[in-house]
């Protein structure tokens, strides 16, 4: 893995593909520079410590898509990592199936299951595993005349649709309802293609996934910690998007960031799943931490130079974290992708974090988000199962 100095004044960041050699076509696609604004450039000083590849920024517009946009991303450094080209895969292919197969559960279960636009990192491998993957240029979803998704419309169709099907006019379900339902669907985010062309081949989605992207579904599972289920055993993840009713292994909270930590350093990016809501998570200042003092106990001061350079932070323990998540203070509310870490310039860590909101802040698009927020606001995370500590595989089992 290759790694360069984040210049402090400049802070220009340059993320590489771990190869030995990096061709013309890899620099354009993996060498993602950008500039902080002048305030954050006074107030933090970052050096890097780990720096893997990820592909361009992608801006998710007005829609709930950002666990299919942090996941695609996460399966694009897997393809940088194994030595291949990435591909820009088609966000919107995998968003259009969970929801079709989310509407055939919000069938089955009667409506009391939670619909709209949101998922989990997991529907991303279910997808691909079930459905295999296109390239974002063969499949964009952008069928209705805008440049960025805009999927309320769509959205509130769907669910009128299915709550007709629910209420069972004719007395017993006709099969014809899953394919006006997967029509309405097509309608805005186009018919997905059964083949296509890609440099100069011919896939379908299945062979596109298998022979190009060649990540193995079964390679990845889920983490998180939570107090009131047994340690290294799997257990449901109890967030409304969970829709799939999937499972993951509970580990210790300070076990989350060992794993992050190990699979980084071994070369392995992660898909994280957090809260966003705190006053001490800015996507302007490109920068989330957990304050000693909480929000509604600060000064006017206090709240004004939230962000004016490293802070005290509060010591998370997993009764906190449990407590958060129990009150509804943590929420699975987005999903990004973490792809290294620095140091400011008082030697603490902080994970550089993908998102999928555009170039809008201060770092071009990217964040930097403290151990003490991943331990205490993460709802779940993705890893390859090659990167996870030796110890921790063992525990759970694997």
């Amino acid at each position: 893995m290759k790694k360069t100095l984040i210049q402090s004044l400049g802070f220009a960041v340059l993320f590489l593909t771990g190869m030995n050699t990096v061709s013309a076509q890899d620099v354009l696609v993996n060498s993602l520079k950008f500039n902080a604004s002048e305030n954050s450039k006074d107030n933090f000083n970052f050096t890097e410590v780990i720096n893997l590849g990820a592909t361009s920024i992608k801006n998710q517009g007005s829609s709930g898509t950002c666990w299919s946009y942090a996941t695609n991303s996460y399966l694009e450094s897997e393809m940088i990592r194994m030595g291949k080209d990435p591909v820009q895969l088609s966000q919107l292919f995998t968003a259009r199936n969970v929801y079709l197969e989310k509407g055939i559960n919000y069938v089955r279960m009667h409506g009391a299951l939670t619909l709209g636009e949101g998922g989990a990192l997991h529907d991303v491998i279910n997808m691909y595993r079930e459905y295999g993957a296109v390239p974002r240029s063969v499949y964009t979803g952008l069928n209705y005349g805008t440049d960025k998704n805009k999927l309320a419309e769509m959205s509130t169709i769907l669910k009128s649709v299915l709550d007709a099907v629910i209420k069972n006019p004719n007395g017993t379900l006709t099969p014809n309802w899953k394919t006006a339902y997967a029509a309405v669907i097509d309608s805005y985010l186009g018919d997905i293609p059964e083949k296509f062309n890609y440099e100069g081949k011919t896939y379908t989605p299945k062979s596109f996934a298998k022979e190009v992207v060649g990540v193995n579904p079964d390679d990845y599972i889920q983490m998180s910690s939570f107090t009131n289920v047994p340690y290294y055993e799997k257990t449901t993840l109890m967030v409304p998007d969970n829709w799939a009713y999937n499972q993951l292994y509970n580990i210790k909270m300070d076990e989350m960031t060992d794993v992050i930590d190990n699979a980084l350093k071994k070369g392995y990016t992660v898909a994280w799943a957090t809260d966003v809501s705190e006053k001490s998570f800015s996507w302007k200042n490109g920068i989330a931490y957990v304050p000693a003092v909480e929000y509604k106990d600060m000064t006017e001061q206090e709240r004004k130079t939230m962000f004016n350079g490293p802070k005290p932070e509060l010591e998370i323990t997993p009764e906190m974290r449990q407590e958060a998540f129990d009150n509804y203070q943590t929420t699975d509310d987005h999903g990004m992708h973490i792809v290294g870490i620095v140091k400011d310039q008082l030697g603490k860590e902080y994970y550089i974090v993908k998102n999928s909101w555009g170039e809008s802040n201060d770092y071009k698009g990217f964040l930097f988000v403290t151990k003490n927020f991943v331990k205490y606001k993460t709802t779940a995370f993705m890893v390859n199962k090659a990167g996870i500590p030796s110890d921790i595989a063992k525990k759970i089992g694997l």
